[in-house]
């Protein structure tokens, strides 16, 4: 407070209007020394007009983002249907391949029993060929080892 009561008492001693004009100069000028960052300071207005800038700043973003966020859900649904899309035809492909897998295999089962069943068929005649040799060379053996035996027997 003293110094704007010494202020006042310098402006009303100047004698003239020269002299006052020299005293506010140097009260700016200690003004400007005293607070040298006074030309930085915000007004009221500085700042309401910075947050209406900003609000509307703010305002842009969330159109941007919501313009981003429904182009993105965009994609994503049309990422999920190609794969929906994909998965399907996946799924198609693989029951196909599936069904010509069996269809190969009980071929291929058809083929291998029918293939036993002729091995076995070939195995039983050859089983009754050679219990025919068999039966061939054992009865005239037998029957000579009976005669062999009764004449032994004769004999003793």
């Amino acid at each position: 407070m003293t110094s704007a009561v010494a202020f006042y008492e310098a402006l009303t001693s100047a004698p003239d209007d020269r002299a006052r004009a020299r005293v506010i100069a140097e009260a700016f000028e200690r003004l400007e020394d005293r607070y040298p960052h006074l030309p930085d300071l915000a007004t009221q207005a500085h700042l309401r007009e910075s947050e209406l800038r900003l609000q509307k700043e703010i305002e842009q973003i969330r159109a941007d983002l919501r313009g981003t966020e429904l182009r993105l859900q965009k994609e994503i649904e049309q990422i999920r249907a190609e794969l929906k899309s994909d998965t399907e035809q996946l799924r198609a492909e693989l029951k196909s391949d599936t069904e010509q897998l069996r269809a190969e295999l009980k071929s291929d089962t058809e083929q291998l029993r029918a293939e036993l069943k002729l091995d076995i068929e070939q195995l039983r005649t050859e089983v009754v060929r050679i219990k025919a040799d068999l039966l061939k060379w054992l009865v005239p053996l037998l029957l000579g080892q009976a005669a062999l035996i009764v004449t032994l027997v004769k004999l003793l």
